[in-house]
């Protein structure tokens, strides 16, 4: 039986932090944007960031995973800050090189409607305000996305963008973060219990966020993690 593997297309705010949450307690070992000091001994992957990673090891090796060998699950792979702007979500050359490399790797693509997701982006610190318009993102040149409207069509062309590239693909899984039956969804194509659900670094006006349906009592419920300032 081949080693489970599971990696996650879904942008910041939609769900990314909530995800790793549930896999950690469900018993996988998860990588969560940046690895953390005491994830590696490995000093240059420890406090690296996934997005960063990933590319230099699909350039240096062609296997995006390469040093990465000790984490199950990537929940989000993407990083844009100053001197960091990775997209590996929406890149099928660094994709498709992780299928060659790693073959039944499942793919998760967490989204949610996607004026939700830009309202919660540009609530995020900076993210949405400065970030996104300015860095120029895949399928968002710089100076797109300061307005509402170009960041949904962003959204959308990324999703999109997974159905093309997956489609028809049974190691493929979209669920929405507000739908109740997601941990269910995902535990059935993962071939696992998830034993865990609700709601992981929110906003920190995290009240005006929707709610998360509740599932099971015994896994519905919010917390608020200290993520290092990730935009999940």
């Amino acid at each position: 039986m081949s080693r489970l593997r599971v990696v996650n297309l879904g942008l910041p705010k939609s769900g990314t932090t909530t995800l790793g949450k549930a896999l950690k307690k469900s018993g996988l070992k998860v990588a969560d944007w940046r690895i953390r000091r005491l994830q590696s001994t490995d000093p240059d992957v420890a406090r690296h960031y996934l997005g960063d990673l990933m590319y230099t090891d699909y350039f240096a090796h062609g296997d995006p995973l390469h040093r990465l060998d000790d984490f199950d699950a990537f929940t989000e792979i993407s990083v844009v800050r100053y001197g960091q702007n990775h997209w590996p979500q929406m890149d099928w050359g660094l994709l498709s090189a992780i299928i060659r490399h790693h073959p039944g790797t499942k793919f998760l693509y967490s989204h949610r409607d996607a004026a939700q997701l830009v309202e919660s982006m540009q609530r995020w610190t900076n993210l949405g305000s400065k970030r996104l318009p300015e860095f120029g993102i895949p399928g968002l040149p710089a100076g797109y996305g300061s307005k509402a409207e170009e960041l949904i069509r962003w959204v959308e062309g990324h999703r999109a963008f997974c159905h093309q590239v997956f489609a028809g693909n049974p190691n493929f899984l979209e669920y929405d973060i507000l739908d109740s039956e997601a941990p269910k969804h995902i535990g059935d194509f993962l071939g696992m219990k998830i034993r865990w659900w609700g709601t992981a670094n929110p906003n920190r006006d995290y009240l005006l966020e929707p709610d998360v349906p509740k599932t099971d009592s015994k896994i519905a419920h919010t917390d608020i993690l200290d993520a290092e300032g990730q935009a999940s």
